[in-house]
């Protein structure tokens, strides 16, 4: 039999043990890595620079950047986009703590009370883990407390999930992990039912603005929101 050479056959072993190296992406991770949602055209990045508090100036410090994701690390309150939108599709990854609670909301605007007062959300959740996942009506990608998601499309905490927020005049979409999980018409006679029947209906302002900021809103539960982007409609 052929004999191998010693220094030939540690160069095997090496290489070999590079193959089955670990998956676990780097803690030292400076950037978000890119998916295929992040590349498509009319798209622009939305980056920490583009937020500040609800009614404030500046970032919270309890809203920070950790491995290229904005992260909420301690109380901070709720973030807005400096930018006003109107129609727009925006695209983003959560990732939740176990028994974490958070939102996106849209068409906020500065002269509530609170962010919810007068933008709708779309809900992101521990569905497992979280006393809101026990309806329908309060679990990851519902309407909040109006229009239910399906169960069953959600990732466990730990694991990013792909959002798709469409908001087209009075139409908008919720899109979660590539699944349409909600779809609506602001202001029609649907939307009206729903809204008397609901805590909501003590809140004029609620979904009436045309235009406002998008927010991300901190419920006390460690969030981090990443690779977010939009484009104009």
């Amino acid at each position: 039999m052929r004999t191998v050479k010693p220094t030939l056959l540690l160069a095997v072993l090496a290489a070999l043990a590079g193959c089955g190296g670990s998956n676990l992406p780097s803690r030292t991770t400076s950037a978000p890595p890119r998916t295929a949602m992040s590349n498509e055209a009319g798209f622009r990045e939305l980056p920490a620079s583009a937020w500040r508090g609800y009614r404030s100036d500046s970032l919270p410090a309890g809203w920070q950047m950790v491995d290229g994701a904005l992260t909420l690390v301690g109380r901070g309150g709720d973030i807005v986009t400096r930018e006003m939108f109107a129609n727009f599709e925006l695209r983003l990854e959560w990732n939740i703590s176990p028994g974490g609670n958070s939102g996106i909301m849209y068409r906020v605007i500065d002269t509530s009370q609170a962010t919810y007062r007068s933008g709708p959300e779309m809900q992101v959740l521990d569905d497992s883990g979280h006393v809101d996942g026990r309806s329908r009506l309060t679990s990851a990608g519902s309407l909040y407390g109006l229009i239910a998601a399906p169960a069953g499309v959600v990732r466990r905490p730990g694991q990013w999930n792909e959002v798709r927020l469409v908001v087209n005049g009075a139409h908008v979409e919720h899109w979660l992990n590539g699944t349409k999980v909600v779809e609506y018409e602001l202001w029609s006679d649907e939307w009206w039912r729903l809204v008397r029947a609901s805590k909501f209906i003590d809140w004029p302002e609620f979904g009436m603005a045309r235009e406002g900021r998008i927010a991300l809103q901190d419920h006390g539960d460690r969030v981090a929101y990443r690779n977010i982007r939009i484009r104009s409609l």
